[in-house]
């Protein structure tokens, strides 16, 4: 189905009229999986559908600009294009319809995604990369609108980079830049921030980007007139229109149902964006949307009469019939011939998709139907569980809810009764769900051996004259060896360049590495963290930084809905191991404290979230990082820079492991658990509890996510039989997913003596100032006391009650 002609050639008149047509019945085989998928949701076959009818001809004209080695960042709507460039078939349409979780038949997410979400696969099965300059590439879409946006930025900048930085190796990522990012998104949706923040960053970087903007004047039901000024997204954007003194976007328009003006835009874009780097948009007006929104509703709600006339005859694929007719390049007669095919092609292959679909649950259906009548023949029950066993037997198209959900019923039916038709049941539900589970759970990290979490542990080292050094010589020294060592590497946020941030993390690093290294961005934090997805996409190791860890909310959506997905929803066939880089804890005030975590680590599942107590531990986990695949969270610690730590002997081969507490001082009577800039205070506090014969014992998380992977909270338990969490975070936050963890997958409730105690922040963020921060998070009082009170409830008569 591919037509990805040469268009800057000249063609003979038959070869024209050959792609033409060859589009055309690309247009009709799409156009018609809209209408039938738009039918086996009502039926009740798909659970969802959204489609992308009405975009059908401009997206034919943005494939044929599309060149291998390209990206697509896009949106549910680009069904077209995707059939174009031929990365998605008639049947795998249908199979993500129908939620197939074979990714060899729904190579799009594995069932994973609604249909209408699609991926090109960047890597191999071993997680290796493919040669991504030899292929068409498209990065995993996400519903949230506008989302796709901030990746895009980064998808293009890593032209930029690669065109301009030198000793990157680009084998298999580029050809001298000459990639362009393409962006597609609705015209309601430009009104999100986030479609308006890249539009913005594009401008001063100068990337290599092509935003097209398919506009049929509504967004679900809401008309443009409610959506943007003047109703009209490229005539508001003016002001970017690049001039020959200014630098900023080429803005072009033109009507989605103009072929040959199409094809003569999309070259147009393709050319200014591959060759000068300068981002494009373009604005298809004139669209429509003939079945509506999605499955959901029906536009005849919302649109009046007239309205839905124009649609009809406006229609892009009946125009570009039209125009196919009165051009001579094709009869009537012979378009109707390719319609009735196209059309029988599509419901063929509906038919295959929904049976391949399910063969296998069929298969599992009469696998169970026959263990159930066994059970039955043996069970004091049997009237019942053959009634269940006949009625799942009569589903003509079971799920496997339908399957698991009544064999699970029978054996509750036969509590009591030991037998080998029993135990064969038995077996069979647990060998179904172990197998099935792994279908929709698989693949939030990776599951290669450059997964994190593999990566060795190697400690610091020192001699007899290692030097006393404040923490932030010893994250700049890491930096500086990261950088000189790793070409692909480059750092950017705000303040990060000429200052080298914020705490001079990165003193004089900009210098050393040029600017596109070590780089200033605009005050935006959520295409910082777009640009640094976009760029690893394509084989970069970014390291986007945050200033402080109370900006990550402007950054959380993006970070959650694609970061922490993106692994997942391809189920492992692309990867972006971006490292974010900010700083946090024990900073005075409502706005700079830091201490959000709980929010953090339940939305970024998918993520590593890392809270190194020391520079050296943070440099450590950089170093583990850029060894593995998955992306991660480091959090330094605010106060940490100044402090002294000793330098390390062999900085550059330090790595921090991943999912591993560190047990920093032993003890007999009780085990504190916590991380961070608290850490130090309660290493303070144990200090002062040994006076009065209480000998703690210290255990820093050192990584929220994954958590003590190898279960050595437990084990300091079985020791002490008390416990403790020491955290600045929220009541209810990140203490109480850690004792979650702790109580609930590692088992530690047999080791307690008393109950398991957390102390956390106050339920409001930190009053500014000495005495605010006192009486807002856990102060070396606040610890002592609540340790001692343990003590007290345990023996009254040692520790006699303080107050």
């Amino acid at each position: 189905m591919q037509t990805i002609p040469d268009v800057t050639n000249d063609l003979s008149f038959e070869d024209f009229k050959t792609e033409v047509l060859n589009d055309y019945k690309i247009a009709v085989v799409s156009r018609e999986c809209s209408l039938l998928g738009r039918r086996e949701v009502l039926t009740g076959k798909a659970k969802f559908g959204i489609f992308g009818d009405g975009k059908e001809v401009p997206q034919l004209a943005m494939a044929k600009a599309f060149q291998k080695g390209d990206w697509r960042s896009g949106y549910y709507r680009d069904q077209t294009f995707m059939m174009a460039i031929g990365a998605l078939t008639t049947e795998q349409f249908f199979a993500g319809l129908y939620a197939n979780t074979n990714l060899e038949l729904e190579p799009m997410s594995a069932g994973r995604q609604m249909g209408g979400h699609f991926v090109t696969h960047s890597l191999n099965d071993n997680g290796t990369w493919k040669n991504l300059t030899e292929q068409y590439n498209s990065s995993a879409d996400i519903s949230p609108t506008a989302g796709q946006m901030p990746r895009l930025l980064g998808l293009a900048q890593a032209s930029k980079i690669f065109r301009n930085v030198k000793d990157i190796n680009t084998n298999n990522f580029s050809v001298k830049g000459n990639e362009v990012a393409w962006g597609t998104i609705g015209n309601a949706s430009t009104s999100e921030g986030l479609f308006f923040e890249t539009i913005n960053a594009a401008g001063v970087l100068q990337v290599p980007m092509v935003i097209s903007v398919w506009d049929d004047e509504y967004g679900i039901s809401v008309h443009a007139r409610h959506q943007t000024t003047k109703e009209n997204i490229s005539e508001i954007l003016k002001g970017f229109q690049r001039n020959k003194k200014e630098k900023g976007f080429e803005i072009l328009r033109v009507k989605g149902w103009d072929y040959p003006n199409l094809m003569e835009t999309y070259q147009e874009a393709a050319k200014i964006a591959r060759e000068e780097h300068v981002p494009v948009l373009i604005h298809v007006v004139e669209l429509t949307q003939p079945q509506g929104h999605s499955t959901s509703g029906s536009h005849e709600r919302y649109k009046n009469a007239e309205r839905l006339e124009w649609e009809t005859e406006h229609d892009c694929n009946t125009q570009m019939r039209q125009w196919i007719i009165e051009s001579g390049i094709a009869t009537n007669e012979a378009l109707v011939d390719i319609e009735r095919t196209a059309k029988r092609n599509v419901r063929d292959a509906k038919k295959n998709a929904w049976n391949t679909f399910l063969r296998p649950i069929k298969k599992e259906q009469l696998e169970i139907v026959n263990i159930l009548k066994q059970v039955a023949s043996k069970s004091a029950n049997r009237v019942f569980i053959s009634k269940l066993a006949t009625d799942l037997e009569a589903i003509g198209e079971p799920t496997r809810k339908d399957i698991l959900s009544t064999s699970r019923k029978v054996l509750r039916l036969t509590l009591g009764e030991t037998n080998a038709e029993t135990t064969t049941l038995g077996n069979w539900i647990n060998n179904n769900i172990a197998k099935t589970q792994h279908s929709f759970s698989s693949h939030l990290y990776s599951e290669t051996q450059r997964a994190n979490i593999r990566i060795k542990e190697i400690k610091p080292t020192y001699t007899d004259d290692s030097e006393l050094v404040d923490g932030r010589i010893i994250i700049r020294d890491n930096f500086d060896i990261i950088f000189s060592s790793h070409p692909e590497v480059l750092v950017f946020g705000e303040d990060t360049g000429k200052i080298g941030d914020v705490n001079q993390g990165l003193e004089g690093l900009q210098e050393k590495f040029g600017e596109l290294r070590v780089a200033d961005t605009g005050i935006r934090e959520a295409t910082i963290i777009g640009q640094g997805i976009g760029m690893a996409l394509r084989g970069l190791r970014p390291i986007a930084e945050i200033q402080y860890l109370d900006y990550i909310l402007y950054a959380l959506q993006i970070i959650s809905d694609d970061l922490a997905t993106l692994h997942y929803r391809t189920k492992g066939k692309q990867k972006a191991p971006l490292i974010i880089r900010t700083r946090g804890h024990r900073l005075e005030g409502i706005w700079h404290s830091g201490s959000q975590m709980g929010g953090i680590l339940n939305l970024v599942k998918g993520v590593h979230l890392l809270v190194p107590r020391n520079m050296t531990k943070a440099a450590g986990f950089y170093n583990t990082l850029l060894q593995g695949d998955d992306p991660a969270i480091v959090v330094e610690c605010l106060n940490g820079y100044r402090l002294k730590e000793k330098m390390p002997s062999n900085l550059s081969a330090i790595k921090t492991p991943i999912g591993v507490v560190e047990t920093v001082k032993e003890g007999t009577d009780i085990t504190l658990v916590s991380y961070g800039s608290t850490l130090r205070i309660v290493e303070q506090t144990a200090k002062d509890l040994l006076a009065l014969g209480i000998d703690a014992e210290i255990i820093d998380v050192q990584s929220l996510i994954p958590f003590d992977l190898n279960h050595d909270i437990v084990k300091s338990i079985a020791k002490t039989n008390r416990l403790m969490i020491i955290d600045e975070d929220v009541p209810g936050g990140a203490s109480a997913y850690i004792l979650d963890e702790i109580l609930n997958k590692q088992n530690a409730f047999q080791y307690l003596d008393s109950a398991p105690k957390t102390l956390a922040a106050k339920s409001h963020r930190p009053a500014y100032g000495n005495d605010g921060d006192y009486f807002s998070k856990p102060s070396a009082e606040d610890i002592f006391e609540a340790i001692y009170a343990v003590m007290h409830e345990t023996n009254p008569v040692q520790f006699p009650k303080l107050r």
